[in-house]
């Protein structure tokens, strides 16, 4: 399953953000990748999504491949879509 989405937050893809994300993909089976510009890593690590340098507005592809693809891309949509505000 492949996924393009936005970055919403204003001050792009920093630590917080990054450990947000990989710490929600590394919830699930599936292997999860973040791919732009050509350059693919796994949004299961932090300095492989802050190394993309993902700037405010800028699209990226969510590569989802595994057994629980479609929840993990319903959660990992939703913190994108929240700018990754957690409770």
């Amino acid at each position: 399953m492949e996924v393009l989405l936005k970055l919403k937050n204003k001050e792009g893809m920093h630590a917080r953000p990054a450990g947000v994300l990989a710490k929600k993909a590394s919830e699930f089976q599936s292997t999860i990748q973040i791919s732009v510009n050509g350059v693919t890593k796994s949004a299961k690590s932090i300095m492989g999504i802050m190394s993309l340098g993902l700037k405010h507005d800028q699209e990226f592809k969510l590569i989802i491949d595994g057994p629980d693809a479609e929840t993990a891309h319903q959660a990992i949509t939703s913190l994108v879509d929240q700018e990754f505000k957690t409770a």
